[in-house]
């Protein structure tokens, strides 16, 4: 029988108590956890390890959450976190969706709720991670690989990231056409919430970086509606 993987959690919270009881609780689900009580030891774990989620305090001594997660998503963009935070002003919540955090979970909270939390955005992610596009294409000067997340032109290969990979083949299957975002956020991100459209937004960009305007390829925002990867031929 075949073992199932055990997801490893980065838990930065520097309320022991609370720290330790919620480790064991979510150890008890079969979660392997790390929990470090201060920022900065929480980046050098980050480092050292190989996390599928981050829950971060934000009020921690030495280097507090929101710095934290903004050293996390240079090391690491696409990782899923959340903030734990008794932090419940409207500025302190928005700030942490606009830092990328998949949920802002105020101070109480149900442990039981936050598993449930847990669980359904790293099956998200796991679902995501096993998109597997066989095709291989070729557009303009380039070629493109979405098993090996590989874009390739003039002998040069850049790696892409799981979700610029995803929407660079969504783009592609709708080469010349128009790719709604509603469609992307949906397949990609998994919801279309305000923020995971934000977030979408700054992918775009990062894709269309890749394109020289002297290759005849051409991401474009179509206004209203989505975008559109034009192919000159």
């Amino acid at each position: 029988m075949k073992e199932n993987k055990k997801h490893s959690i980065l838990l930065c919270e520097d309320d022991q108590n609370l720290g330790a009881v919620l480790k064991d609780f979510l150890e008890l689900n079969d979660y392997n956890v790390v929990l470090e009580r201060d920022g900065r030891l929480g980046l050098v774990a980050f480092s050292q390890g190989k996390f599928d989620i981050c829950l971060l305090d934000v009020m921690m001594p030495r280097v507090d959450g929101f710095k934290l997660a903004e050293d996390i998503r240079e090391i690491d963009p696409e990782i899923p976190l959340f903030f734990l935070s008794a932090k419940t002003m409207k500025e302190d919540i928005i700030k942490g969706y606009k830092l990328g955090a998949d949920d802002y979970i105020t101070k109480p909270f149900d442990s039981e709720v936050l598993l449930f939390k847990i669980q359904a955005i790293i099956k998200r992610n796991d679902e995501q991670n096993a998109y597997n596009d066989n095709s291989e294409y070729k557009f303009g000067p380039y070629k493109f690989v979405p098993r090996l997340r590989e874009l390739t032109s003039d002998g040069n290969t850049e790696k892409l990231t799981p979700k610029e990979a995803s929407l660079l083949s969504l783009l592609l299957q709708n080469k010349n056409d128009v790719l709604s975002r509603e469609e992307a956020l949906k397949k990609v991100w998994g919801s279309d919430s305000f923020f995971n459209g934000r977030s979408m937004d700054v992918f775009v960009g990062r894709l269309r970086r890749f394109f020289s305007t002297k290759s005849g390829v051409e991401l474009k925002n179509v206004h209203g509606y989505g975008f559109s990867l034009t192919v000159a031929e």
